[in-house]
């Protein structure tokens, strides 16, 4: 899938469904209600996980000079939802027009208040350590410890960890938790969005928590919501 780079900043929020946003270095997931900022010039790859529903924001940079020049994703306020969907239903905004000029200032108000959600997962350069990370993102309930996981990519248990560290920001095991806790909601997302009925223990074991209640306590940390509240707004 070819890149995408905009000259004018981006806002996308997922309705429903759950998106994805890849860039040379990190990996974005866009849960529903969740929106995600891409400043004008990032090169960045937009993926879409099953049935979604999105709506996309383009404002020129002159009017958003405030605002953050680095991706991030954040929870939408009720009033910010329905001035995105609202501009979506206008198609475009001239600030020529004074009730459009308006609706602007607002929405780039509502922007600068917003706090941030840590949905990202950043990615390490290291080839070796490249490997675990993509062979846990694919398999992130994989029960093997570091040392195992380290040796199958040929690589020592303490270059592994470093290389985690010196290049993604994280210890190697708190990446593995947030990768954990990622996948976990886009289970929670496609089991709500399905209508199917998998529990929280279902989720957690094969996310790779040994208990629910270990789990439990992760999400909410991480994300302010138990998974079943989590599932439960999704199906709004």
């Amino acid at each position: 899938m070819r890149p995408d780079v905009h000259e004018w900043d981006q806002l996308t929020y997922a309705a429903r469904g759950f998106m994805g946003i890849e860039t040379a270095d990190t990996r974005w997931l866009v849960p529903p209600h969740r929106a995600i900022w891409i400043p004008a010039g990032t090169r960045h790859v937009e993926l879409m996980y099953g049935p979604v529903s999105v709506r996309s924001l383009f404002l020129a940079t002159a009017v958003t000079r405030q605002l953050p020049r680095t991706l991030c994703t954040f929870e939408i306020s009720p009033l910010l939802r329905e001035l995105v969907l609202h501009v979506c239903r206008i198609g475009s905004l001239d600030r020529r027009i004074r009730a459009q000029a308006h609706l602007i200032a607002v929405l780039v108000d509502q922007l600068t208040t917003v706090s941030d959600v840590p949905l990202q997962l950043p990615w390490p350069r290291d080839g070796r350590a490249r490997r675990v990370a993509e062979w846990l993102q694919a398999r992130p309930g994989d029960p093997r410890s570091t040392r195992a996981l380290a040796k199958m990519a040929g690589a020592s248990a303490r270059t592994l960890e470093r290389a985690f560290s010196v290049e993604t920001g994280m210890a190697f095991g708190e990446w593995r938790r947030r990768c954990r806790l990622l996948y976990a909601m886009r289970l929670l997302v496609r089991e709500s969005s399905s209508g199917g009925a998998s529990s929280v223990t279902d989720v957690a074991l094969e996310a790779g928590y040994a208990s629910t209640s270990a789990f439990v306590s992760a999400f909410k940390a991480l994300l302010g919501v138990t998974p079943g509240e989590y599932a439960a707004r999704a199906r709004v």
